[in-house]
This record gives C-alpha cells, sequence and structure tokens, in this order.
C-alpha cells in the first residue's frame, strides 16, 4: 500500500521563488520539498512516484469568497457540485458566504453548513457567520479558531442581511474582534441610478447599463465609510471584490498585507471582463459590484500589483440559465468562476499582466497570512499537502457542455485557454486526477491560528 507521494522534477513555483525539484508527501503533509534531483539517499519503496516534468507545482488556492447556495438555493448550486469544480480548477480550500436560506446569522445555522460540508466538500472548507442589525449576541459567541470571519452586507443582500442601522454597525465594528468581511456599494446611491434608468427603460434595462447603475461613487463612499468606522474602532476589516480605480486610494501598500488591519480582494472576473464585453456577454457577466470600465479594470490589476489588494477570489456565486434570461431588475447578479479561475489567472500571466509567483503569493500565501489558516497556503515541510500540478502548455476550450457546475454555465464559454490543472492534491489525497475524481475522501475544515 502506497504510503504516499513523491513529485519529481517539478517546476515548483512558492514563496516567491521557481526551481525544479521535488516534493515528498506522507499521508496528509508534505514530508519533505526541495530544489534539485531525487537525492540518492530518497527512500521512494512504497510511495506512487509521478514525473512533473515541465509541470508546474503550486500550493492549492484557498478563495476567500464564495457562494456555494447550500442550504435552501441548491437548484443553483451545492456543497458536493461546486467544491468538486474547485478542486477541478486548483481551489483547495474555501470560505463561504452565509446568503443561503436561511441565511446563516445564528450559531446552530452555522453549524448546520459545516454538518453539510462535511459529508459532502471534496475541498477543506469555512463559513462566514453573518451579520443582521440585530445578531450581535451571535456573532460574539462564533469561534475564532475554527470559523473565518464574519460578513457584512453594506449594499443589497439576501433577506434581513443588510445592515443599514448605524448603532447596529458601530457596536458590531466595535465589539467584534474577528475579521470582518464587508461587501461596499451604498444601498440609496444605487436605487436613485435604478429609478432614474427605469423611467427611461421600464423592466427592459439594457444590461451594460448595470455598470453605471452600481457606479464607481456608490463603491467608493460605502467603502470609505467602512474603513472610517474600521479605524475609528481598530476594526480588522476586510473589503471584499474591489472593481473601482477611485477606491486603490483608500488602501495602503507599504507593509506587508499580513500586518495590516485593514485589506482589500480583487475577483477574478473583475480583472479579466471589462464594460465593453456587456455587448456579447450581457447577463453572464451581471455582478454586484459591477463590471466597470477598462480603466478600472486596469487600475485594479495594478492595485494587485503594488499590493494596494491583498488577496484574489472569484466571488462564484451561481444562478441558472433560466434566472440569468429575466430581465434587468429579475435577473440575479453572479455567475460561476471556481473551476477556471486559475487558468484565466495564468492566461493573463502569459500575456505579461500578472506573474504567476504574484497569483500564487495572492490566492495562497497573503490568504494563509491573512485569515491565520493553520497550516496550509504553502509548499512546506509539515504544512498540509494541498497542491497543484498544472500543464501549462496543454490547451483546453471551456464551454458550457464540459463545466462542473451544477448551473451548467460559465462566462468563459468559447474561451480557449492554453494551460490545464492536471492534478489537486487535498490533504495528501490525489482528489482529482486529469479528469478523474477520487471522492474516497472529504475535505476538512479549516482552523485558524489566532
Amino acid at each position: 500500500m502506497s504510503k504516499g507521494y513523491f513529485i519529481k522534477n517539478a517546476t515548483i513555483i512558492n514563496e516567491g521563488k521557481r526551481f525544479v525539484g521535488c516534493l515528498k508527501i506522507t499521508a496528509n503533509c508534505i514530508d519533505d520539498v526541495y530544489e534539485g534531483e531525487v537525492k540518492k539517499d530518497e527512500v521512494l519503496k512504497n510511495y506512487t512516484v509521478i514525473d512533473a516534468t515541465g509541470k508546474w507545482l503550486i500550493p492549492g488556492l484557498i478563495d476567500d469568497q464564495v457562494h456555494f447556495r447550500e442550504p435552501g438555493l441548491s437548484h443553483k448550486g451545492d456543497l458536493f457540485t461546486e467544491p468538486k469544480a474547485a478542486v477541478a480548477g486548483g481551489i483547495t480550500s474555501f470560505m463561504e458566504m452565509p446568503n443561503t436560506v436561511p441565511s446563516a446569522i445564528t450559531q446552530p445555522l452555522l453549524a448546520d453548513k459545516y454538518v453539510i460540508a462535511a459529508e459532502k466538500s471534496l475541498a477543506n472548507y469555512s463559513f462566514y457567520i453573518g451579520t443582521t442589525n440585530t445578531n450581535l449576541d451571535q456573532l460574539l459567541r462564533t469561534d475564532p479558531k475554527t470559523v473565518c470571519g464574519v460578513k457584512i452586507f453594506l449594499g443589497s443582500s439576501t433577506g434581513d442581511m443588510l445592515v443599514d442601522d448605524k448603532d447596529a454597525l458601530n457596536n458590531i465594528f466595535r465589539e467584534v474582534k474577528l475579521l470582518i468581511a464587508v461587501h461596499c456599494e451604498d444601498d440609496p446611491m444605487i436605487k436613485v441610478r435604478a429609478d432614474e434608468f427605469r423611467k427611461q427603460y421600464g423592466e427592459n434595462i439594457p444590461m451594460h447599463y448595470h455598470a453605471a447603475i452600481r457606479n464607481d461613487e456608490a463603491c467608493y463612499k460605502s467603502s470609505s465609510e467602512a474603513i472610517e468606522r474600521a479605524t475609528k474602532y481598530d476594526t480588522r476589516l476586510h473589503i471584499l471584490h474591489i472593481s473601482t480605480a477611485k477606491e486603490i486610494s483608500l488602501f495602503r501598500n507599504d507593509i506587508p498585507s499580513k500586518n495590516k488591519r485593514i485589506t482589500a480582494e480583487a475577483c477574478v472576473h473583475h480583472l479579466w471582463f471589462s464594460e465593453e464585453d456587456y455587448a456579447n456577454k450581457g447577463a453572464f457577466i451581471k455582478w454586484n459590484p459591477s463590471i466597470k470600465s477598462m480603466k478600472d479594470r486596469d487600475a485594479v490589476r495594478q492595485a494587485l500589483i503594488d499590493n494596494y489588494i491583498d488577496v484574489l477570489a472569484t466571488d462564484h456565486a451561481p444562478h441558472t440559465l433560466l434566472e440569468k434570461k429575466n430581465k434587468y431588475f429579475s435577473c440575479p447578479s453572479g455567475g460561476p468562476l471556481v473551476q477556471h479561475a486559475l487558468i484565466a489567472l495564468i492566461e493573463m500571466c502569459k500575456s505579461g499582466i500578472f506573474t504567476v509567483e504574484l497569483v500564487v503569493e495572492k490566492y495562497a500565501h497573503a490568504v494563509a497570512d491573512m485569515f491565520q489558516i493553520k497550516n496550509r497556503g504553502y509548499l512546506r515541510k509539515g504544512y498540509y499537502a494541498d497542491m497543484v500540478l498544472i500543464n501549462p502548455d496543454a490547451p483546453q476550450l471551456t464551454q458550457n457542455s464540459n463545466v462542473l457546475y451544477k448551473c451548467e454555465w460559465t462566462p468563459f464559454d468559447g474561451t480557449l485557454f492554453s494551460s490545464t490543472v492536471e492534478k489537486t492534491f487535498v490533504n495528501g489525497h490525489l482528489a482529482y486526477d486529469n479528469g478523474i475524481f477520487d471522492e474516497t475522501q472529504k475535505g476538512e475544515r479549516l482552523q485558524f491560528e489566532r
């Protein structure tokens, strides 16, 4: 029986370095990682040897913002299908949002999601607890060692999760010591803009006006107010899915991400698409916050490079094709991304926009550091063996017909990517191998060193 895996001749990309070397997995952990050829004294008996010549080996990605829809919205996605798609895309751990049905706004409802994930999820997992105007007592009972953080919607949200009472917000920012992740858009400003366009177009607002309705001013106002409040109370604040050039000035880049009290996230769709893509993609790139101008897209790209933005994510949020065919006000915002995020980012690397080293830093190392995840996010001896083997020269045509998402579509439909995720290890388990899944071992609950 195999003790584990020995990966040789891989191009290892980790901690800002790139070298050809070897990595040994014993049970669920990394036993050794080093530069060069197989050591003469290396004992490989009873290990499965993988020759990774010409392949890239990186840490498994950690996505700090996904919506996997279970419970209550499982016609769109669930905690079996979406983690499986994530693993096929090189994402080995995820943090899922609370706007399910019912919303995860109490300790028992939060616990229910962990039970479901333990039974179903191929990837490692954690879940945010959601906020309301009246659930501070539930937030304060959250265990910081086993829960990733608290989520506040400062823009339109599902159910009663829009926190719009200033006293409630002040109390949350002052008393909650966990990382607080926020969706920042100013709801009153958006409503005014939506009413203006409704008067002109009725219910048939063209999708490209989504960027004008949910514009940069709405994002900046909400983000700046959140930062002002966090600064006042010394809150550990994390602002999700930055989509505008204007917001970049709110953040700092002069210290490492792990030392910042206020951090920011960029999502793949805001880095890939721009306002010009509404003409072809329409509702399939309708997200909140909206995809905006090419100037905004390019500014967010540069902010990631310059360390104003700290981490990468997907905001994976599937809806059915039928739902996406609705008119503007009835068409939900969001789309599926976890299966294709990594290969899309690699495509941008090959175009000279980013380096793969930066992608690994922002989508694995920095996430682990910021959230203080125990023994993940790096290829290091003693760390969990979460890793991805990529063939950088194996093109794949992405189509709706070959996605793993339950919603059965992708905003990248028709895109020819030039690289492929070949293998994904989760806790030392080869969960995905060239299109074949091994579901005999599920992911684990993330632990936090806080």
